[in-house]
């Protein structure tokens, strides 16, 4: 089996619990590893998150991720009948890609994106 490199962003949090929280109850997140008071790990099939404890609740404000993939229509419907917060609507930007964006409960934002085709 081939080990492939992977990019897996790293996330700031002033509050490790509620990040947990989120990401498990209302995006369908498991986290993974070790329960730290200053580190966290979730994953979502082949979706990984990590988040580091931070003091600096402007870190939040101007951090993102773009997650990318023929699974995020569904991702999108799902977390429409979930009623998650901040949840943009599914529309194709000047760009020619198909996203929605989700805001973390302190702010990082979450890009979904796919092709057109794909969705």
């Amino acid at each position: 089996m081939t080990d492939l490199a992977r990019s897996i962003p790293v996330l700031p949090s002033p509050d490790i619990g509620e990040s947990r929280d989120f990401y498990r109850d209302r995006l369908g997140f498991e986290g993974i590893g070790p329960e730290m008071d200053d580190y966290l790990i979730v994953r979502r099939g082949e979706i990984e998150i990590h988040f580091g404890r931070s003091d600096d609740r402007k870190l939040p404000v101007v951090t993102s991720c773009h997650i990318r993939g023929g699974e995020v229509p569904a991702l999108h419907a799902e977390f429409s009948a979930r009623g998650v917060e901040r949840l943009s609507p599914f529309t194709v930007r000047p760009w020619n890609m198909k996203e929605f964006y989700v805001h973390d409960p302190h702010r990082n934002l979450l890009r979904f994106g796919c092709a057109q085709e794909e969705s």
